[in-house]
């Protein structure tokens, strides 16, 4: 039989437990302590030399080109990078130029800001994805429009294909005939499997690289000798996607179709 708690019983718990020391406590044991002071102020202040003063740090730089001050981590520790791990990125505008005039055609280079140049080829895992990525130009939100442009193009040009060379259809066994209407022709071909096969990220990434885009991307491989096993083929494919988002949003819709049919659909077999 449980026997019921007393008054005395409470006074002794309250006694015997002990309470979370509070700030002013904490700040009364260090100073009677002078050797834990001077430790914890070292502790406290010391930062690395290149982070001393963050005002020297360059502030006119654009995104692209510099980490912005507000995101730089101070004090962070300056960790060796092995030989092996270290990779080079592109740090060249004018080798982005001649890829940009490869991918776009004549006059690439002037299609795009220097932000907009630089944020499509550049993926979350270079720099912390401080400098900016190409998420919301490849894939987020309303910001999905490179990949809707070409997957609606893609379609498009499926439909017409499906139009004027219609699949044969096996006779109905109770000798019914489906409904048929001329907004309808073409349907049939468009099916989520041709399309899959059509911009498997095998494809995209050869197309890609073909264009030269693998020379001018910003990431930071997991294995920098080994592109593919660290998923370079689905980066290529986002940037190339994002080329085509940014067009969108900087020349307009009908300017992107053009460039979707004819820089990215053709190549692949897509034919007008």
């Amino acid at each position: 039989m449980s026997r019921v708690a007393t008054t005395s019983d409470h006074v002794f718990f309250a006694l015997t437990v002990r309470k979370r020391p509070t700030d002013v406590c904490q700040r009364l044991h260090t100073l009677q302590r002078p050797h834990l002071q001077s430790l914890s102020k070292a502790f406290s202040t010391s930062t690395h030399d290149k982070y001393d003063d963050l005002a020297t740090l360059p502030s006119n730089q654009p995104r692209w080109k510099a980490t912005p001050i507000g995101m730089v981590t101070r004090g962070a520790p300056n960790r060796p990078v092995e030989p092996e791990n270290e990779f080079v990125v592109n740090e060249d505008p004018e080798a982005l130029n001649r890829v940009l005039i490869k991918v776009l055609g004549k006059y690439g280079n002037l299609m795009l800001s220097d932000e907009a140049k630089w944020l499509v080829v550049t993926h979350k895992s270079f720099d912390h994805g401080r400098r900016g990525f190409n998420d919301r130009l490849a894939f987020l939100g309303m910001l999905r429009r490179g990949k809707r442009i070409v997957d609606l193009q893609a379609s498009l040009h499926m439909i017409a294909a499906s139009a004027t060379t219609p699949e044969p259809s096996a006779p109905d066994q109770w000798g019914r005939e489906p409904f048929k209407h001329p907004v309808l022709e073409g349907l049939a071909g468009l099916t989520v499997k041709r399309k899959s096969e059509a911009f498997n990220k095998q494809r995209m990434a050869k197309l890609a690289s073909y264009y030269g885009l693998d020379t001018v991307l910003r990431w930071k491989p997991k294995q920098p000798d080994k592109w593919k096993e660290s998923g370079v083929e689905i980066i290529l494919t986002q940037a190339l996607y994002a080329i085509v988002g940014a067009i969108s949003l900087e020349k307009g819709g009908e300017f992107a179709n053009r460039i979707a049919r004819e820089r990215i659909l053709a190549p692949l077999g897509f034919k007008a």
